[in-house]
């Protein structure tokens, strides 16, 4: 077999509204699609956090198209990381997985002001989880490196 499959990540909260669905967003975005990316929540909300979807967008990443998802065993068995955040016990285990629990505020009820410093660690965090499964950030992410160097420079 000369191709490589992609890896897999599953992010995971409680709503599926805020956190879960902005590393979600970012991994596709920053991985290029090299990334085969989920999320879903143990118990999903009716809509994304608005708050989210505005911060997103000011980092040039549409979610406004997204809506939260349940958690499924299925989608833990399909990927190679599952990445939690504050849903502690209701995530399913599954031996021979990745798992990492990301503590993040939740920002469920909050303005943007306050859901940007989210974003921003959530931003840190997936470029963290990109440079450990070896792949490269997308040129077209507009991102140069996770070492604070700007595009352009």
């Amino acid at each position: 077999m000369t191709e490589t499959t992609k890896p897999s990540v599953l992010f995971v909260c409680v709503h599926n509204a805020g956190r879960s669905q902005m590393a979600a967003a970012y991994l596709q975005h920053l991985s290029g699609g090299a990334v085969e990316v989920r999320s879903a929540g143990s118990a999903p909300a009716d809509q994304i956090n608005p708050a989210a979807t505005e911060a997103m967008a000011e980092e040039g990443i549409d979610m406004s198209a997204e809506s939260p998802k349940i958690l499924t065993t299925e989608a833990v068995q399909a990927s190679d990381v599952v990445i939690t955040m504050g849903c502690g016990d209701t995530c399913p285990y599954f031996p021979g997985k990745r798992y990492e629990d990301w503590e993040l505020d939740d920002p469920a009820g909050k303005g943007v002001n306050s859901v940007r410093p989210i974003r921003d660690d959530i931003k840190r965090r997936v470029l963290g989880l990109l440079d450990e499964l070896g792949v490269a950030v997308a040129k077209s992410s507009g991102h140069a490196s996770a070492e604070g160097t700007t595009p352009g420079n």
